[in-house]
């Protein structure tokens, strides 16, 4: 699959949906936050492809990482909503 097709899929597929409904999967461990200043689908598409390089260079660069427990209890609290995207095994998701 082509990076156009599978970013065009992954688009299709991305929605906004309420943190309290991503809860149980938080708890699994597979929620991974997507930092602002990336663009979410371009994450998506480098996780997709198993880019370990740039994958890497994000997280040294903290710019993706599993939500931490203070984050998800605040998006808790505030009844947050994020963009999300499913990456089997992750759901990667972003501040709305």
């Amino acid at each position: 699959m082509t990076d156009d097709i599978l970013r065009t899929r992954l688009n299709q597929e991305t929605s906004r949906i309420a943190w309290k409904e991503l809860l149980r999967f938080f708890a699994g461990g597979s929620v991974i936050a997507v930092g602002g200043e990336l663009d979410l689908l371009e994450v998506a598409v480098h996780i997709s492809n198993d880019d370990k390089e740039q994958i890497e260079q994000w997280l040294d660069q903290e710019k993706i990482g599993k939500v931490s427990d203070e984050q998800a209890r605040t998006w808790l609290e505030t009844g947050a909503e994020v963009w999300a995207v499913v990456v089997k095994p992750w759901i990667l998701v972003q501040s709305v």
